[in-house]
């Protein structure tokens, strides 16, 4: 079974310390309700400024230049040109055959959409160990974000109903172009009254 049931999340949420309604919230806005596209791939984004970055970091400059004239979809300074969520896998692979750990690191993963790159960070032996998590369930999608929240320090932001701070630090600093912290605060309102 790959849905996630209301024990898991209570179990995380205890785990955490913090309100399941609070978890909820976060799993809503941050993947739409579900971990897993129809096809039973996990849901992915491909971030294209993120590839050029890992390469980078991965010792690549060679396969940077060769991408940027090559496949400006793919690599690029700046974010965005994501196209449709069912063609995220198609861009991922045509990335990988470039640089198969650069891509898999580029993606944000599962109900949390945490970012492939963080594998190390968050406890993973391996990149695979990381990505074959993110295949299995969404209970093991749920575990990443949750380390995800407790390794950067976000806990007390989601026990203080900060969603401000929790967004600015789950998302970044352009958190308010999209209004997570907005979004955060009207998800939880509703999962509290159920």
């Amino acid at each position: 079974m790959k849905k996630l049931t209301e024990d898991q999340i209570q179990s995380q949420a205890q785990a955490l310390g913090i309100e399941a309604a609070a978890l909820k919230a976060v799993i809503e806005v941050e993947c739409k309700g579900s971990g897993f596209n129809a096809d039973s791939t996990p849901v992915i984004l491909f971030e294209r400024h993120v590839m050029r970055q890992r390469l980078i970091a991965n010792g690549q400059s060679k396969v940077v230049d060769q991408m940027m004239i090559k496949r400006p979809d793919l690599c690029s300074k700046t974010a965005g040109g994501y196209g449709l969520y069912s063609a995220q896998h198609g861009r991922l692979n045509a990335a990988a055959q470039y640089h198969r750990s650069s891509a898999l690191e580029s993606a944000s993963w599962g109900l949390g959409q945490v970012m492939g790159y963080h594998w190390q960070s968050l406890g993973y032996k391996t990149l695979q160990v990381f990505v074959n998590a993110m295949y299995k369930d969404e209970a093991s999608q749920l575990d990443a974000m949750c380390r995800y929240i407790k390794v950067n320090g976000l806990i007390n932001a989601l026990k203080n109903k900060d969603w401000k701070a929790f967004a600015h630090g789950y998302n970044g600093s352009g958190y308010t172009k999209n209004n997570y912290d907005v979004k955060l605060a009207n998800a939880y309102k509703k999962w509290l009254a159920e």
